[in-house]
């Protein structure tokens, strides 16, 4: 998934909206998300429409299965709702993947990976065998994602500033947990140098 993009503020863009609705570039769409997750600060009802109506914009742009996974998970993630206008979110994501062939990997999906993974620990002692085989689907499942999101903030990063810094690139690899990838993403999308980008993640791990 590649991200061509100038290294500007993202507030730069709001004046050019239009513009960015109809750009088929990917990072457009992350821009769309991170200036309506402001607008929308404190007006959650807002935010739920704007978070639908950028989900169901990922199918009109002509975006590879990639593309739309990873996108669907940037927005899911920046635009947090409370837990019941996410329910309602997810049962209009739920009727419209039944009308389309290829459903989207969402946090509906992860949260059942981990009532899962509880039901299983509940039952463990009874499947044996069959319970560690899922348990080795289940660390395979997170060891993918964790890559994912260690690559995409590295071509967020290229993109936009160049060649890694070597200091740089270990410290995403040492990064483990899912919430502190998706903080650093935030970060990669609005520093503006490599040693802006150090003192973020500095800030993101030391919390």
């Amino acid at each position: 998934m590649s991200l061509k993009f100038p290294t500007v503020k993202l507030l730069d863009y709001e004046e050019s909206w239009s513009e960015l609705e109809t750009s088929s570039n990917p990072f457009a769409i992350i821009v769309m998300a991170h200036l309506k997750t402001k607008a929308t600060t404190g007006k959650l009802p807002q935010r739920e429409q704007w978070k639908w109506k950028l989900i169901r914009g990922l199918y009109e742009k002509e975006f590879e299965r990639e593309q739309i996974i990873k996108l669907f998970e940037i927005i899911d993630n920046m635009m947090t709702l409370s837990p019941e206008l996410q329910s309602s979110l997810e049962s209009k994501i739920k009727q419209f993947e039944e009308e389309r062939t290829m459903p989207l990997m969402s946090n509906m999906e992860l949260r059942g990976i981990e009532r899962g993974k509880e039901i299983g620990e509940e039952i463990g002692y009874e499947i044996g065998i069959e319970r560690g085989k899922e348990i080795g689907k289940e660390i395979g499942k997170e060891i993918g994602a964790l890559e994912n999101a260690r690559d995409f903030v590295k071509k967020v990063l290229e993109n936009r500033l160049g060649e890694i810094p070597g200091d740089i690139g270990q410290c995403l690899n040492d990064a483990s947990v899912i919430s502190v990838l998706e903080e650093m993403l935030k970060a990669a999308l609005i520093v503006n140098s490599f040693e802006e980008c150090r003192k973020s993640f500095s800030i993101i791990i030391n919390k």
